[in-house]
């Protein structure tokens, strides 16, 4: 994304294909239901449970994927109970809005005639999507030898805590834990004191779910040119691990060990979040001489850029604590519009930092329709995210929410897996489905 506007300016052209991608927010979800998506045809399985791999499924869903969520007869994917509860018993507000543009098949896999129809689904499917601890799907007789054989144009996507490989791979993986393991949370909090959690979604379960989505696009893509299918293997502390910018390289170089820094960076000042006059926030970067010089404007104190000052990054790093102290102060003078006001006028980068109820009332994620209203039956409207990335010519949509159980087992074993009414009803008396 870029930082500085003044860089290059936005042109007419760059404002009209903008206008065409996003003609109006009731355009987005409505106008996609209509047409063709590109990953309309593809059929996907998903296996897993809770968010890491799943949600990757739910990408591929928003896109035009025909998703088949497969969980055990009983209870099925614990994601169902984890979060706000709703007026569905068997649905929190996490599962509606993560479990989204999915089928629910019930199967249980652990059992030889539920294998048997596993393995039958996935000879009619494209992707597969599982999070066990590695050796599991081994385990149950449907490790990759098998579902491979049964299907060379399979790519299945395996999202664990570790990787399939390497010393900790049976150990159970979260996203807390894939945190502190790919260094993610020891940078999180202020110098000298403890490390604390990098905000209370579970990044890494998203982050590697993202990763899984492109490698199993990647491997469609070689599946499309050689008719083989393969395993996209990740670790979500890999996943988190790939974010930490020049960690590795410097470390390696150096020896340099990058502490905690609270709302600051040690490459820049002013960089972090400020207290306004009524005791809202909102964040501040300056990382060039440049933006800085733009908000000594907008503080009515352009000395404060000249060389002799602060005008050069290096003097403004040396004197850190006293450029962060003048900002505060100069903050704290002006309530967060009036200060916003200020700082967009002269083209600073500054943002509010927004709670959930700032979101709402932004008129930006309005006007790009962030936010999507479902209407789902026996819950009501619920509010959930909408799609991300927005495709101009095919924008993804979502199709419904995160389905009841088993909503779609009768009608997958009858029409995909061609089924008898009697053998339907003869595996739900035995509770393999």
């Amino acid at each position: 994304m870029r930082t500085d506007a003044s860089d290059q300016p936005w042109t007419p052209a760059t404002n009209e294909i903008a206008a065409q991608a996003h003609s109006s927010e009731e355009e987005r979800p409505g106008e996609a239901a209509e047409k063709p998506l590109p990953l309309s045809g593809i059929r996907v399985v998903d296996v897993g449970t809770f968010l890491a791999g799943p949600y990757a499924a739910s990408i591929m869903g928003e896109f035009g994927a025909e998703v088949l969520k497969v969980e055990h007869p009983i209870g099925g994917d614990p994601m169902r109970r984890f979060g706000a509860p709703t007026k569905r018993s068997d649905a929190t507000l996490a599962w509606l809005s993560e479990a989204r543009n999915k089928k629910s098949v019930t199967i249980d896999m652990r059992r030889p005639r539920g294998a048997e129809l596993f393995i039958k689904l996935i000879s009619k499917s494209d992707v597969l999507v599982e999070n066990f601890r590695p050796g599991t799907m081994e385990e149950w007789g449907l490790g990759w030898k098998v579902l491979s054989e049964a299907n060379p144009g399979l790519v299945m996507l395996c999202v664990s805590g570790y990787g399939q490989t390497g010393p900790y791979r049976r150990r159970p993986g979260f996203a807390h834990i894939a945190h502190a393991i790919g260094g993610l949370s020891y940078l999180a909090g202020f110098p000298g004191e403890t490390p604390v959690v990098p905000g209370t979604a579970p990044l890494g379960d998203y982050m590697s779910s993202l990763y899984g989505a492109i490698g199993v696009m990647l491997a469609l893509r070689h599946k499309a040119k050689t008719g083989y299918g393969q395993v996209v293997d990740i670790g979500i502390y890999e996943a988190v691990f790939r974010q930490l910018d020049e960690l590795a390289a410097a470390y390696a170089m150096f020896g340099k060990i990058r502490e905690r820094e609270g709302a600051g960076s040690y490459v820049a000042v002013p960089h972090g979040h400020f207290r306004t006059k009524e005791g809202k926030w909102v964040a501040i970067a300056c990382t060039t001489d440049k933006m800085f010089e733009r908000l000594a404007e907008a503080m009515e104190r352009p000395e404060l850029a000249e060389s002799g000052l602060y005008g050069e990054q290096r003097k403004r790093l040396a004197a850190r604590g006293e450029v962060n102290k003048i900002v505060t102060e100069w903050a704290l003078s002006l309530t967060r519009e009036q200060l916003l006001e200020r700082c967009v006028a002269r083209e600073v980068p500054v943002g509010k930092l927004n709670s959930i109820a700032d979101i709402f009332a932004d008129e930006h994620f309005k006007a790009r329709g962030n936010l999507a209203e479902v209407e789902e039956n026996g819950v009501g409207k619920v509010v959930v995210p909408n799609v991300v990335p927005t495709l101009s010519e095919t924008p993804g949509r979502i199709a419904n929410l995160g389905p009841p159980l088993g909503n779609a087992t009768y009608e997958v074993m009858r029409e995909l897996l061609e089924l008898s009414a009697a053998e339907i009803t003869k595996l739900r008396q035995q509770r393999i489905i």
